[in-house]
């Protein structure tokens, strides 16, 4: 007997559904998904639903805020229910919604998981004609803190996400990837040009790699430019991590040095065509 959907007015039946808009909230202008934003930073994330597009888009009491769960397809995640305070303008003359959270659900941000298959380009739309469709996907025991780790030889990560990670200091990546030494391939999505860097210092891994969290570029004078000239904003719409090899913590310094060579050679990372300078 196939399992009966649970719906989100199974959970939270409400009778005033036109005092609410829902934000189905999805990648931005530049480039950050807000499923990254919300895991390095919950704080951040009521920013969300401040920004003014240019039309009174949030017209009504309250927002009950969704972002847009990338992992898997047509699932969002609940990102709590705020109340419209006002439409004001800031210092630069600039519109702005003054926002505040709710405690409405309050338990179940970033644990609930909805199913919603729209795709349609607006994103901020009337609550009503969503509501009955919402079906719960899941539950989550904890709030969201960035996927798993899936095994050294299928990492992919994009700069935001590892930076979501390392902030919040995700014991099966810190565990795993503190432990090996190893080579690993950073592609700017942009240029398409490669960066091959090696690990073979204390913390592995997962010490080189936080290092970039920090500055973007850790230490390395190709992507130093970039970051000098675009920001760190660069680095989170265009950066991706992957791990070429991985090896014992015992494996001598010289050895991982050699299979660096091999792999800028292999993936022209030196010259125009890459991000290496030597």
């Amino acid at each position: 007997m196939p399992n009966k959907p649970i719906f989100l007015r199974d959970i939270w039946p409400i009778n005033n559904e036109t005092d609410y808009k829902v934000h189905f909230a999805r990648r931005n202008d530049d480039g950050e998904e807000p499923l990254n934003v919300w895991v390095r930073d919950p704080s951040e994330w009521p920013g969300w639903q401040q920004y003014y597009p240019g039309r009174n888009d949030f017209n009504r009491t309250f927002i009950f805020s969704l972002m847009k769960f990338y992992p898997e397809q047509d699932i969002w995640l609940f990102g709590g229910i705020f109340r419209v305070k006002g439409l004001h303008k800031d210092e630069n003359n600039d519109h702005y919604y003054e926002v505040e959270l709710t405690p409405a659900l309050e338990a179940f941000i970033g644990r609930l998981k909805l199913y919603s298959p729209y795709r349609e380009r607006t994103t901020r739309v009337d609550f009503e004609n969503h509501y009955a469709n919402f079906e719960v996907s899941e539950i989550l025991r904890e709030p969201y803190s960035g996927q798993s780790f899936p095994g050294y030889e299928d990492i992919d990560l994009s700069f935001d996400e590892l930076e979501s990670l390392v902030k919040n200091d995700r014991q099966d990546w810190k565990a795993a990837l503190s432990n090996v030494k190893g080579i690993y391939l950073i592609s700017d999505t942009s240029t398409g040009k490669r960066y091959v860097g090696s690990a073979y210092s204390d913390g592995g891994i997962w010490s080189r790699w936080s290092s970039y969290v920090a500055s973007g570029h850790g230490g390395n004078i190709g992507l130093k430019e970039l970051v000098e000239k675009h920001g760190l904003a660069y680095c989170r719409a265009h950066f991706r991590f992957a791990l070429l090899e991985h090896r014992s913590v015992l494996t001598d310094k010289k050895v991982i040095e050699n299979r660096e060579t091999y792999w800028k050679d292999i993936l022209l990372s030196r010259g125009k065509g890459g991000l290496n300078r030597n």
